[in-house]
């Protein structure tokens, strides 16, 4: 793990300890919401950043893991593991079916189609009034862990949120420094020559969205625990946005800059809605300079300013 990313990492470990001489439960909250939109932006950045492929429909992801909770609930299974296996089962199914359609094209009609399927499941699932449609499901309790409620206490929840984060970051940087990664850089960079070199680039794409989707589905089972609540809001195109710009923000290709970015994104937004309700007229223009002169994010910029 780089020493970056070992930093962040600890602190985000010591950052209850801190809570304890504030708000406690508002910052614990906020705390593991931040954790759990930081694993949703680190798993688009491995998509963006290792198969060049920006999804405008990513949050889909994170509505199939909130709703297998749902839909467990609804049959009785409120153990965690069981439904975080649904929602990797069924975010790898979603991921392989829609990327061997759009994956057939590139640029533009990919962002744009990764946006159709996206609003597609989005309407279906406000349209289904058994799940509360368009004004959502709410969950009658946390789920499980081997049949204890220890994740009701958001002290242990957070904590769990955290170690979900540092094992998808460890697992995500292996998979981009694998032969399979090292072959997914090399279409990212050239599909023709690694067409000629006799690696297909479509299987290699749609394995990259199927990991990328089974990351955020996790993300989205903590999000339903979070707020004990499911809507469709979680997977509108609104929010596809903004873990673009989280991951855009922490930097592009840098796996803990996206961690950053998600931290950094949510907790602006959180100060500037203490002081106005018109935070994204204050954030929009960072986010702009940020485009323009500092493309490789965050993350660039604190390895700018280290090696300095």
């Amino acid at each position: 793990m780089k020493r970056p990313a070992l930093l962040l990492f600890a602190a985000l470990a010591l950052f209850p300890l801190g809570a304890k001489f504030g708000l406690e439960t508002y910052l614990l909250s906020f705390g593991a919401r931040a954790l759990i939109f930081a694993l949703a932006a680190l798993s688009l950045d491995f998509l963006i950043g290792q198969a060049a492929l920006v999804s405008f429909g990513h949050a889909a992801y994170l509505g199939i893991g909130a709703y297998a909770v749902a839909i467990s609930s609804l049959f009785g299974v409120d153990e965690l593991v069981l439904q975080a296996i649904l929602a990797v089962a069924a975010a790898t199914l979603f991921a392989v079916l829609t990327g061997y359609v759009s994956l057939r094209a590139t640029g533009v009609y990919y962002i744009m189609s990764s946006l159709a399927f996206g609003q597609m499941l989005y309407f279906l699932f406000v349209s289904l009034s058994e799940l509360g449609g368009d004004d959502g499901f709410t969950l009658p309790a946390r789920s499980r862990i081997a049949g204890s409620t220890a994740i009701a206490d958001d002290f242990v929840f957070y904590y769990l949120c955290l170690g979900v984060l540092g094992a998808a970051y460890l697992f995500l940087a292996r998979a981009a420094g694998s032969r399979f990664g090292r072959v997914v850089a090399a279409i990212r960079q050239d599909a023709l020559r690694a067409r000629a070199l006799g690696f297909s680039p479509l299987p290699y794409q749609i394995v990259s969205c199927a990991i990328a989707g089974s990351v955020a589905a996790i993300a989205g089972v903590l999000l339903a625990n979070h707020s004990e609540f499911v809507a469709p809001s979680f997977m509108s195109w609104q929010r596809s946005g903004e873990l673009i710009v989280m991951t855009v923000l922490g930097g592009v290709g840098s796996l803990w800059g996206a961690v950053l970015g998600a931290i950094v994104y949510l907790s602006l937004d959180e100060a500037l809605s203490l002081v106005t309700d018109e935070t994204h007229l204050v954030i929009g223009p960072l986010l702009v300079m940020v485009a323009l002169f500092g493309r490789r994010g965050l993350a660039g910029w604190i390895g700018s300013a280290g090696a300095a």
